[in-house]
């Protein structure tokens, strides 16, 4: 008997114990997440947006004389792979790959390369087709309007290319007609990322936002 109450009072010790340490381990995350997000809003407050605005998370944080600078005299000739596509519940906010797009191009004149000599072709296959519909296809799927044409209207007058899978169109029931006009549809998207990459363009993976 009095083996059974020396075990279950560990037992009770032990609960308690754990029970406290899970406690104050949540609440140590707890104080973390929330110095992470006040730290991100004061690093936010800096950003700068060379030139392309998309959300807050396009811009870039100025960084006082960096030792290691590009090439301002080669062409940077850049293939973006979009197939990142916000979720349902965030169908009224600009795509998040299209942003890290915007980014990696404000990144890119912020460091000193001339916006002339910035060449990007944008790729979208898989679920990303929905940020290049136009109005009425995206309205007629979400019941909003698009809310990346202003920012793919800039990148275009950038001299950005943008390119939809044909394989993807279909597998998505889109035809071109549900696309915006300045879209070029090829046949798939394997040939035009071994066509271009063939050409020496950088290859950027914009299937998960980091």
């Amino acid at each position: 008997m009095r083996k059974k109450i020396i075990l279950l009072n560990v037992a009770i010790f032990s609960f308690n114990f754990f029970y406290a340490q899970t406690l104050n381990k949540d609440s140590l995350n707890h104080q973390k997440m929330i110095e992470d997000s006040l730290k991100m809003e004061k690093l936010l407050a800096k950003e700068v947006y060379p030139v392309l605005k998309g959300s807050k998370w396009s811009g870039v944080i100025p960084v006082a004389n960096p030792m290691e600078v590009p090439d301002k005299n080669i062409d940077y000739k850049l293939l973006f792979e979009l197939t990142y596509n916000n979720p349902d519940s965030l169908a009224k906010e600009i795509n998040g790959g299209l942003d890290e797009i915007a980014r990696i191009i404000n990144l890119h004149v912020a460091s000193g390369i001339p916006v002339k000599k910035i060449i990007p072709v944008i790729l979208v296959h898989g679920a990303a087709l929905d940020a290049i519909l136009n109005n009425e296809s995206y309205n007629k799927k979400h019941k909003i309007n698009n809310p990346n044409i202003k920012l793919l209207s800039d990148m275009e007058n950038l001299g950005a290319k943008l390119i939809a899978c044909g394989q993807a169109m279909a597998f998505f029931d889109f035809k071109k007609e549900d696309m915006l006009p300045e879209v070029k549809i090829s046949l798939t998207a394997k040939t035009v990322l071994s066509a271009y990459q063939l050409k020496n363009y950088v290859l950027y993976d914009i299937s998960v936002i980091k």
